[in-house]
């Protein structure tokens, strides 16, 4: 039975957007293209090298090491991995604030590897006091959110630099959402603003690459020399991603998608975003609804689980945070004119 995808008229929760038009293109011209291969598949492998470059250019590190992964899961799992294999114990913990990504779970899970999770302070960020007193002699890895996925709040990162810093651990910024958004911020979140080792920031939410293209960024080399395995029936010699086979449609998306959009279009985006979450932090304050006010382009707000469930009726997606408020991102496809027809129903219900 022919299926039609997603429209996204209605959505309201998803961190992932539609496609720039030149990245929809660019995908399916590689759409038989593995990274995974580079010696077979050079053209696409240069385009990951482009991708990495400005990345690289979007966080602030001027020599990026690093490979397009599948998405944010990946890349948080390829650091936890890259700090385990680095670290120089055998009972390794990770430290993250309870509003990490729930990958880390999955990753520690995967890993066998402890997560500590410390409570976020009443601004909802990592409380770097409480991440220090959880970290020791065992912690491999210190993480940061720099745009959290239920608030949009960033992380004081040069304040975890320093709590990872004494005790000897790498310091990994999950950017996967907020990374296209906060390089017109004043935010301290990238490598330029602090000694991060790792970070994770994915082309396919606000930067507007089809799915799946995520991206893993090190500083150093070394970091990608510790998840190196062996190739031997490969002409390369050793991979460090994760997945073997890999989507060279991600890779070409991404490129396109960069090469269209940095920095103005995403400048753009950023703007744009950041004014419809307020306009609509307004219209429901004005109602009479408790909302978390936005820092970066996410609102959430203190709606009743019925009248959710009314609105999602409907046909809007929204999703609630852990906390139970309606939570709604600014993605580019979110326009003034779907949160007004979306207050509209929400006076109606």
């Amino acid at each position: 039975m022919q299926r039609d995808p997603q429209d996204f008229g209605r959505v309201l929760s998803s961190m992932c957007t539609e496609p720039h038009p030149d990245a929809r293109d660019a995908a399916r011209r590689f759409l038989a293209s593995n990274p995974g291969d580079p010696t077979t598949y050079p053209a696409v492998a240069e385009l990951e090298r482009e991708v990495v470059e400005t990345l690289g250019e979007v966080t602030g590190l001027s020599d990026p090491h690093g490979y397009v992964a599948s998405g944010g899961t990946e890349a948080n799992l390829q650091a936890v991995r890259a700090a385990r294999n680095l670290a120089e114990t055998t009972d390794p913990n990770v430290v993250a604030p309870e509003s990490v990504h729930f990958s880390f779970r999955k990753a520690a899970d995967v890993l066998d590897v402890e997560l500590r999770l410390a409570p976020v302070g009443s601004d909802l960020r990592a409380d770097p006091a409480k991440i220090r007193r959880l970290a020791d002699e065992d912690t491999a890895l210190v993480v940061g959110v720099a745009g959290t996925t239920e608030y949009g709040r960033v992380d004081p990162i040069p304040a975890l630099a320093n709590a990872a810093a004494a005790v000897d651990a790498l310091l990994h910024v999950d950017a996967a959402w907020g990374g296209f958004v906060l390089p017109f911020t004043d935010w301290a979140w990238s490598f330029a603003d602090a000694s991060v080792d790792t970070m994770t920031i994915d082309p396919h939410k606000m930067g507007r690459a089809p799915v799946p293209a995520g991206g893993f960024l090190a500083r150093d080399e070394a970091i990608l020399d510790a998840l190196a395995v062996d190739t031997p029936y490969l002409e390369s010699t050793s991979q460090a991603a994760l997945t073997g086979t890999r989507s060279g449609a991600g890779v070409a998306g991404a490129h396109a998608a960069l090469s269209a959009l940095w920095p103005d279009g995403y400048r753009e985006n950023a703007a744009r975003g950041r004014e419809n979450a307020e306009w609509l932090a307004d219209a429901l304050e004005s109602r009479g609804y408790d909302v978390v006010a936005p820092v970066l382009p996410i609102v959430a707000a203190d709606i009743p689980e019925t009248t959710v469930e009314a609105l999602q009726a409907e046909g809007w997606r929204v999703s609630p945070t852990g906390d139970g408020e309606l939570r709604v991102v600014c993605m580019p496809h979110v326009t003034r004119e779907m949160l007004e027809s979306f207050v509209a129903d929400l006076d109606s219900v």
